[in-house]
């Protein structure tokens, strides 16, 4: 896969340089470029759209251009100080047309759809953030990870594709390892699909047009349920004028990225789009052991769409993806040793000076590890799609089915040393769903528009999980002084092997109205019926290692021997099934008494749906804790105020100040035991996150311009009494009776920032180029956080301190042509940790999640 993505990059840049003129036919275009005032623009440039026909305007605005096609096409114009615009041209006429062009020391109004129509971001009373094409164009790799340095109320976490949670406001996901028997709280939608697996968040971006993260739960708008929040990803669509995009990235560690894109007509009602993505890079940390470099980058990535437009009121397309990640990564680095409970010879210390080994740093940032399992993280994902979109009455009724699936190839080395204690830890999975949401939206009235949906989902997850223990298992899990421990060849390639699947359905109708009851004063309704339904089966067989009826030891000796190997693992079996109906709904009141105000209130109720646990179950008298199997849905009740203003034509800033109230809370714990990966998922009574969020946009001139955005949140457990210790209480007994759980009330949730915020700007000056329009830019973005918790139980060991990341790109940008740039991701080569995890076991030393050091490049694009 490496050798196709230096291919494809050899050839992008190829074609940066060498590059086709698509023009044929002759048709001659006159027409004067103007001002919105109607004064002329000098010497603005005139191109045909989709080649490389271009002219230059006199000092009088007036040009005449050989179009070589005949129309319908594209006239793209641009000048320094203007927003570049494009320009249908129907018909040929003798007498010149008017154009005019935008001053761009106004601000862009952003147009979204995530009510499903399309508006101008000012005027839609949610809380959205939209990163731009262009903006995501311009930072070298960008996949969600680069959402959270940009949106600070977004949290992303992933030890590894499949253990990837994605929060707003610090509720979404619980923080730690992925439970398949959890619905994410955030959507995660791509032109409409939802995308069901929380590893879609890992894949490199394609040929996105925007983003738009809606913060706070978004169920009356949207098919699956979004407690939290949603992300709507919306890519470049099939185009009947031809275009083309080439780009080619290079940077250390043996970066190497390449994106294409084509569209255009197949015929007067056909038009297809075709999209490659492929990114590598060495890896970024050392391992000692093998003398490889991993933590690699191994990428590849494509999507295809076949457009039919009949008329125009009815179009279907078709789209397909595919995205294969082959990395030799995800590795984590041992970041401490915690003191437990446990006796001085179950400390970490003592296990290791007893096995005569030595970590190979003591400082996580020397990027160092002896891993002797290899770390093996194989994702693919991928779909098909069908959208219907049909004018029906005042309104849109539109149709999307899809098919997703989703294949997961791991290989950990969960115990993080070079030593033999797990020799095998993977959970291989496969993943299938298919969707279908019939939605109509629109304005019914002069005063009322709003959206109707049907959404029903199908899916199954299969795990066929295998864990085996090395040599060195025995000394970390020992718990006793009986000699018996040391049993040559007792645990080694003894392991749980386990089959497991989830099936379930959800289906859900919902509804919105916008209905305007005076001038300015909208009342906003929204409700919502959701139908949940879940089947576990779990099946783990515990096998392996010293066949002890088979050894010379006595029968006192053979009973104690297995009931030293069930104390590591043991069978467990179980069957669970739920199902669950509610209704939930919204209200919010929007009053705009000019149209640069815009200030609402929302009351909104929100379900998260039924858990099963699928990863094991802690064991109580040696028995599986069955009670544990199903978990409550979450209940939230959810409170906003906010308000977005446009003080001038070149400044916005908005506000919101939120509340949730969580009934039921679906968390993450850990456990010490080995047979339930580290984690199962429970209830915790009551958590209540609030917050204050601030964004803001200025266009200074035509020049500068900058942007910011800060958040506040205060995410506390009101109510668990039934936590699990934290990783220095592991071993804690009171009155010689061992305690597994902790009342952790008003501790706070994991992965929350107290504080966390963004900040960049952008410096651009207009110039000529080759007699076309260009911008030098250069450009700088910040994000900061506040230190954090990393574990489910408040932990004194496992707090990640603030950083700060500073980013940095220039070059020239061209709204077509050639555009270049160099780009820096933490360029101040800041080290910081991204997750601190427990290794299996709790023996007191736990691993970090690294972010990466100082990355940059140079990305060379061409666009036709």
């Amino acid at each position: 896969m490496k050798s196709i993505i230096k291919l494809f990059s050899i050839l992008i840049l190829g074609i940066t340089v060498l590059f086709p003129d698509f023009a044929s036919a002759q048709s001659i275009v006159k027409g004067i470029v103007k001002r919105n005032n109607g004064d002329p623009v000098s010497h603005a440039t005139v191109a045909i759209r989709g080649t490389n026909v271009s002219v230059s305007a006199d000092e009088n605005g007036v040009f005449s251009i050989n179009s070589r096609q005949e129309p319908p096409f594209y006239l793209q114009i641009s000048s320094v100080g203007y927003q570049p615009q494009d320009f249908q041209v129907l018909r040929l006429q003798e007498e010149a047309f008017e154009f005019v062009l935008l001053e761009s020391s106004l601000l862009d109004e952003i147009v979204v759809t995530s009510r499903r129509r399309s508006e101008v971001l000012q005027e839609v009373p949610i809380p959205i953030s939209v990163i731009g094409g262009t903006q995501i164009e311009q930072s070298g790799a960008f996949n969600v990870n680069r959402v959270k340095e940009l949106i600070p109320s977004v949290q992303l976490y992933t030890s590894n594709p499949r253990n990837t949670g994605i929060n707003i406001r610090g509720i979404g996901s619980p923080f730690g390892l992925t439970n398949d028997g959890l619905d994410p709280g955030v959507g995660f939608y791509v032109d409409g699909v939802y995308y069901a697996r929380p590893a879609a968040a890992t894949i490199d971006f394609i040929d996105v047009e925007r983003i738009e993260v809606l913060r706070g739960p978004q169920g009356t708008l949207f098919g699956k349920n979004t407690s939290a929040g949603a992300f709507n990803i919306i890519t470049r669509k099939a185009s009947f004028i031809p275009e083309a995009s080439f780009e080619s990235s290079f940077g250390n560690y043996g970066y190497i990225q390449a994106k294409a894109s084509i569209s255009g007509p197949l015929s007067n009602k056909f038009a297809a789009r075709l999209s490659f993505s492929g990114t590598q890079r060495d890896g970024l940390i050392d391992n000692v052991k093998t003398g490889n470099a991993i933590n690699d980058i191994n990428n590849l990535g494509l999507r295809a769409q076949l457009l039919y437009k009949y008329s125009e009121n009815l179009s279907i397309t078709l789209a397909g993806d595919f995205t294969d990640q082959k990395p030799d990564g995800y590795a984590q680095v041992v970041a401490g040793v915690a003191p437990t409970l446990r006796p001085a010879y179950r400390q970490f210390d003592a296990i290791t000076a007893d096995l005569g080994y030595a970590l190979p740093s003591l400082n996580a940032f020397d990027r160092k590890i002896d891993h002797d399992t290899p770390w093996r993280s194989g994702n693919q994902l991928g779909g098909v799609s069908l959208n219907v979109d049909a004018s029906v009455g005042p309104g849109t009724l539109t149709s999307t089915t899809a098919w997703r699936y989703w294949n997961w190839d791991p290989s950990n080395d969960r115990d993080f040393t070079g030593l033999q204690a797990l020799s095998k830890s993977q959970n291989p999975s496969k993943h299938k769903n298919w969707s279908q949401e019939l939605r109509y939206a629109g304005e019914l009235s002069s005063n009322l528009s709003g959206v109707i949906g049907l959404f029903y989902m199908d899916q199954e997850v299969k795990t066929t999980g295998t864990e085996e223990s090395g040599s060195a298992q025995w000394r970390f899990s020992k718990n006793s002084t009986s000699p018996l421990w040391e049993t040559p060849g007792l645990f080694e390639g003894y392991g749980i092997y386990t089959n497991a699947s989830i099936k379930s359905q959800s289906a859900a109708v919902f509804a919105s109205l916008d209905w305007q009851v005076v001038e300015g004063l909208h009342v906003l309704p929204g409700v919502r019926f959701n139908y949940d339904k879940k089947d576990v089966k779990y099946d783990r067989i515990a096998k392996g290692g010293l066949d002890i009826e088979a050894s010379n030891y006595t029968a006192t000796e053979k009973a104690e021997l297995q009931k030293i190997k069930n104390g590591v693992y043991s069978s467990q079996q179980y069957v669970a099934d739920a199902d669950e109906n509610n209704f939930t709904y919204q209200l919010t009141i929007a009053y705009k008494p000019s149209r640069r105000i815009n200030a609402f209130a929302t009351y909104s109720t929100s379900f998260k749906p039924v858990g099963v646990n699928v990863a094991g179950l802690p064991t109580v008298n040696g028995e599986a804790a069955t009670d544990l199997a199903v978990i409550k849905p979450e209940d939230t009740k959810h409170y906003e105020l906010g308000i977005k203003t446009t003080p001038t034509d070149n400044l916005t800033l908005n506000f919101t100040l939120h509340n949730s109230d969580i009934k039921d809370y679906q968390t993450n714990v850990q456990s010490a035991e080995l047979g339930v990966n580290r984690g199962y998922i429970a209830n915790a009574e009551k958590v209540n996150v609030k917050g204050i969020e601030f964004d803001g946009n200025i266009k200074v001139n035509q020049y500068f311009s900058f942007y910011g955005a800060a958040a506040y949140t205060d995410a506390k457990y009101v109510r668990f009494t039934n936590a699990p210790l934290p990783l220095e209480e592991t071993g804690l007994t009171v009155d010689g009776v061992q305690v597994a759980f902790k009342d952790i009330s008003g501790g706070v949730l994991p992965g929350v920032s107290k504080w966390a915020g963004s900040l960049g700007g952008e410096f651009a000056i207009a110039a000529k180029s080759v007699g076309k329009d260009v911008k030098f830019f250069i450009a700088l973005d910040d994000s900061f956080r506040s230190s954090f918790s990393s574990s489910s139980s408040p932990s004194t060991y496992l707090n990640i301190d603030g950083y700060t990341i500073l980013n940095a790109r220039t070059g020239f940008k061209a709204p077509y042509g050639l555009s270049g740039y160099i780009w820096s991701r933490n360029l101040l080569d800041k080290n910081y940790f991204e997750q601190l995890l427990p290794a299996g076991g709790n023996a007191g030393h736990f691993a970090g999640v690294l972010g990466d050091q100082r990355t940059f490049g140079i990305t060379l694009r061409y666009d036709f």
